[in-house]
């Protein structure tokens, strides 16, 4: 087969010096200045040329994608709906049609029976090329609906109300908003957060329903801390409303009256480096989760009245890793987490405590959105690597988990024809890394076989050992399927996140060409016979794995990947820069982080050497990743890579951080990727 030639981006030199080092950047002009609006010509010129590349490339492999999509597709029930969830008078519930790429959400009444529709995503996407429904919050008196919808992909969300009775929008409110609105108790105003033009929620702002909107109340204003983002929360019981300031690191909870939103708000507890805490209410006391105390955090509580007073209700401890508290009239439901594993308590608010059990050697569990601050039941989501989503209720009263729905496989599923290995490996500093193994029944760890190793490690976010429909078109094609559980994630405690980031960030970089070692050592693959996946700061994880073992992988996708750190984390003026320097350390201010980013930086560190085939993802519109990283690292590593092993750049033009918005489109590009895998290592 005959290729078409690559697009080539012009080297023009531009350099910078910093700390008494000059900077090379020959492809900074890709760059548009006027970002977030994307306008000049040779950029976009650029980009097409990548896309339609990419689309030359992969036109003979059409057939592959195809059949991969229509497998992963046969995997997903076309009519899918979620379980019905109580919340006051109403259960509330979302399902699909078939052929549709967007839900409809529905209520019906618990006593009255009646059954109503209350949003229709299908008709709000209608006409645009991407759509995200960012919260639907129903008034208090049940009226009312609050909205986000992002029709573009850069996270700046319209905010409007709709009138449930007549299916009407009444209000916008502003067309930047991000993250949940909260209603205020008496259903006339919503509290909200919108983001400035730099991309950073800085107020949180009061809106009373029928007045203008550039009047709304600023409830609060962040002006110490630009690295500091302002969200909004309500307790399970509904009386407070919470006004969180923070970072990546550190944060600052206030609260005002439900009942009266525009109430002077009250500090918990000031603000401290490294200290962070979160905050539910009940029973006139607030219910504290920190690390203040212990770096796998401890439960406190302090009256309302007085917030600053707090009395220790749980000790940290070294192997229990508490990671929320919620606040219900008879428990308090923990999440923790223990020898990285997800564990769920209920505790009296006595002290006495059930953990919920679950028989899997290895799964994902956490408790849903039980609504209700009295439950008779609670609401849990369950899954495994071979066990598709379960929803239960747990039972209190008779200490009883009753299932109320395994997901369906329309194509069909069985469990028995997969194992699940849990492996520890063994570290280049000594550290033990679990990964979580599936594969199919049978197969032999001879090294024959191709492994497929996916890693995040950042952010203290873990990757959960769950169902996935799609990786079993792999894994039924002899791959292992495998998830690093590198350090940078919080999945072994806290101390597991700090041990990945700042001084220490590249600890998640060499667990995982570890793991990869590991595991070829145990059979899984000889190297050259692995491929390997990351998104955003994942991404990043691929670039510099590209970098330190190219020749591990057979075959690597960086999805949105955070991969130009230097350039990135000296720019202030960038949406999330600031708030970023906590993970990744200050390279303006601070030589030794300037010298660390330097020194793993993925663009910065791309070598004359023989890469594995890539395929790098971006999205124009992204707030997180900009576009331009994945485009400079591309033409980088066109301009400098030896060997002529594929790389493929695709940038989508009208979405976002999360690629393509529709359930069957966002499938497909899933498809594509691992049609490039197989086809590099192959079929």
């Amino acid at each position: 087969m005959t290729l078409p030639t690559p697009p080539v981006a012009a080297r023009r030199p531009h350099e910078y010096t910093r700390h008494g080092v000059t900077i090379s950047d020959d492809w900074a002009w890709l760059r548009d200045q006027g970002y977030p609006e994307v306008t000049d010509e040779e950029v976009l010129s650029y980009l097409k040329a990548e896309n339609a590349y990419f689309e030359a490339v992969m036109a003979p492999h059409k057939g592959l994608v195809d059949t991969l999509f229509e497998e992963m597709k046969a995997r997903i029930k076309e009519d899918l709906s979620s379980v019905p969830a109580p919340d006051g008078r109403f259960e509330y519930w979302w399902a699909y049609k078939p052929g549709e790429q967007y839900r409809r959400w529905y209520r019906k009444g618990r006593e009255t029976g009646t059954e109503e529709l209350i949003f229709d995503e299908v008709a709000a996407a209608e006409g645009h090329d991407y759509f995200r429904l960012g919260a639907i919050v129903t008034s208090p008196d049940y009226k009312l609906l609050a909205t986000l919808v992002d029709d573009d992909g850069s996270e700046r969300f319209k905010l409007r109300i709709r009138d449930i009775a007549s299916g009407k929008d009444i209000e916008t409110i502003t067309e930047v908003a991000i993250g949940a609105p909260v209603w205020a108790a008496d259903s006339k105003g919503v509290a909200f957060t919108e983001v400035n033009e730099h991309w950073r929620s800085d107020k949180a702002k009061y809106h009373r329903l029928g007045d203008d909107p550039a009047n709304a109340v600023t409830l609060y204003e962040e002006t110490l801390d630009k690295g500091f983002s302002v969200g909004l929360g309500k307790s399970q019981d509904d009386s407070l409303i919470f006004i969180a300031t923070g970072d990546n690191t550190s944060s600052e909870v206030r609260f005002v009256p439900a009942a009266d939103p525009t109430a002077a708000p009250v500090l918990i507890a000031a603000r401290r480096p490294n200290i962070e805490y979160h905050t539910d209410a009940a029973h006139g006391r607030l219910w504290i989760v920190t690390n203040d105390a212990h770096i796998n955090f401890r439960l406190v509580s302090a009256a309302v009245e007085t917030p600053a007073e707090w009395r220790e209700e749980i000790a940290g401890s070294d192997r229990v890793y508490l990671r929320g508290a919620a606040s219900y009239r008879d428990h308090l439901a923990l999440t923790t987490r223990e020898d990285g594993l997800d564990r769920l308590v209920l505790r009296t608010y006595a002290g006495d405590e059930r953990a919920i059990p679950f028989d899997e050697a290895s799964y994902s569990a956490d408790f849903a959105r039980n609504a209700d601050f009295a439950p008779a039941a609670y609401r849990l989501s369950y899954s495994s690597m071979v066990t598709p989503p379960t929803v239960y209720d747990f039972h209190p009263a008779d200490d009883r988990l009753e299932t109320l729905r395994v997901l369906e496989i329309p194509s069909g599923h069985d469990p028995a024809d997969y194992v699940i290995d849990r492996r520890l490996i063994r570290a280049r500093d000594g550290a033990m890394v679990p990964v979580s193994i599936v594969r199919r029944a049978g197969s032999k760890l001879d090294g024959a076989g191709r492994l497929f190793l996916y890693g995040y490690g950042a952010y203290g976010i873990a990757i959960p050992p769950g169902f996935s429909p799609t990786r079993l078109s792999l894994v039924d094609r002899g791959f292992a399927y495998a998830i690093a559980h590198i350090r940078g994630g919080d999945d072994l405690g806290h101390g597991w996140y700090l041990d990945g980031k700042l001084q220490k960030r590249t600890n998640s970089f060499n667990d995982f060409v570890d793991v990869a070692c590991g595991l070829a050592e145990l059979g899984y693959a000889r190297p050259g016979r692995i491929a390997a996946q990351g998104g955003s700061a994942g991404g990043e994880l691929m670039g510099a794995v590209a970098n330190q073992a190219p020749e591990l992988w057979g075959a690597i996708v960086a999805d949105v990947p955070f991969v130009d750190v230097l350039n990135t984390m000296l720019d202030d003026t960038l949406p999330l820069t600031p708030g970023e320097w906590p993970e990744w350390g200050n390279p303006i201010e601070d030589k030794a982080a300037f010298d660390l980013i330097r020194g793993y930086s993925p663009y910065d560190n791309v070598a004359a050497q023989a890469y594995p085939p890539l395929l790098i993802t971006g999205g124009l519109n992204d707030p997180r990743v900009t576009y331009w990283e994945p485009a400079k690292w591309a033409a980088k590593l066109r301009a400098t890579k030896t060997g002529d092993n594929m790389l493929l750049l695709k940038i989508n033009m009208g979405a976002g951080h999360g690629g393509k918005s529709g359930r069957w489109d966002a499938l497909r590009e899933n498809a594509e990727a691992y049609a490039f895998v197989l086809t590099q290592m192959g079929e």
